[in-house]
């Protein structure tokens, strides 16, 4: 974050009382040491003093900077945004700001910002070389983010087929399942019939069954009788013949 502490200082000559002076002349020497955790307490201090000061808001985003605390250093900047935005170094102002967007890697606000920036002084080469950085990063985010995009839309057109696959696998199986059971079903029904059919038919004990083949054996018996008869009859008439 460039041409930061001179601005601070001339805000501080010109426009803070005279406790607010204090701390936040404190605060700078602190941060010009290294000191920024000493420095960190007056600027808060300051702010306590007078919550609207762009001074103080502005200074204790360049501490937490240093000490890499970006998300903290956006939110003090962002305090003083409207009134550090009609100041004099208002061009300053965006250029540290969207210093602290691509320190948290936010493409897009730091596009805007130097945008901002460049419109209130052009012929800062400083502000366009981080804006078409920043661009070109905001660029590669959006082609990647298409990416992952299509490949997201292609895993989810694969696992939709998939599902697809498995609906119809599942629906044959239980078509064949389906199938089976009429099977079985059938079966069962067939056996079912033979079943009634065998209950239908008459039970004969054992005392009718013997009659029954005694019936059976007489009538052989007859039959026998009557083909012996008639072989006796033969051989009879063919004595005759011999005799005449």
């Amino acid at each position: 974050m460039r041409k930061f502490l001179c601005i601070i200082l001339l805000m501080v000559s010109c426009s803070v009382a005279f406790g607010q002076k204090a701390d936040l002349r404190r605060g700078n020497r602190e941060f010009k040491k290294g000191e920024y955790a000493k420095a960190d307490i007056s600027y808060r201090k300051a702010i306590m003093l007078d919550t609207a000061s762009v001074a103080a808001h502005y200074n204790l985003a360049n501490n937490l900077y240093r000490q890499e605390n970006y998300d903290e250093a956006a939110k003090q900047l962002d305090a003083c945004q409207l009134t550090a935005s009609e100041e004099v170094f208002a061009s300053d102002y965006y250029y540290n700001r969207g210093d602290v967007a691509i320190a948290q890697q936010d493409w897009q606000a730091a596009v805007n910002m130097f945008k901002e920036a460049l419109r209130r002084n052009p012929e800062d080469l400083d502000a366009k070389e981080n804006y078409l950085y920043a661009r070109n990063k905001l660029q590669e985010q959006q082609q990647q983010q298409n990416q992952d995009q299509n490949q997201n839309q292609d895993q989810n057109q694969d696992q939709n087929q998939d599902q697809d696959q498995n609906q119809d696998q599942n629906q044959d199986q239980n078509q064949d399942q389906n199938q089976d059971q009429k099977n079985q079903d059938q079966n069962q029904d067939n056996k079912k019939d033979q079943q009634q059919q065998q209950g239908q038919q008459p039970q004969i004990s054992p005392q009718q069954a013997q009659q029954m083949l005694q019936a059976i054996q007489e009538k052989e018996k007859q039959t026998q009788e009557k083909v012996d008869e008639k072989k006796a009859e033969a051989l009879k008439s063919r004595k005759k013949d011999k005799n005449w």
